[in-house]
């Protein structure tokens, strides 16, 4: 059984640099082009988040630590 995880994000730190879309191993995070933060990017989400297998890169990559990616325990 894979791994399950819960991933969050502050979107007004998020600077729109996607380096988080290109290391999720299981593509479900974008950017959200429809909207802006309070510092005008387009910030970064989950389009699955069900589909999340808490590795964290995602986490470790962001350089402004705007993401929280906590492992789900398996029912």
């Amino acid at each position: 059984m894979a791994a399950k995880g819960k991933v969050s994000f502050n979107e007004n730190y998020c600077k729109g640099c996607e380096l988080c879309v290109a290391v999720c191993p299981v593509h479900i995070l974008a950017l959200d082009t429809s909207r802006l933060n309070e510092n005008g990017y387009h910030p970064a989400g989950a389009v699955e988040p069900e589909k999340c297998i808490a590795c964290g890169n995602c986490a470790i990559t962001c350089p402004d630590s705007a993401i929280k990616v906590e492992r789900l325990e398996a029912k």
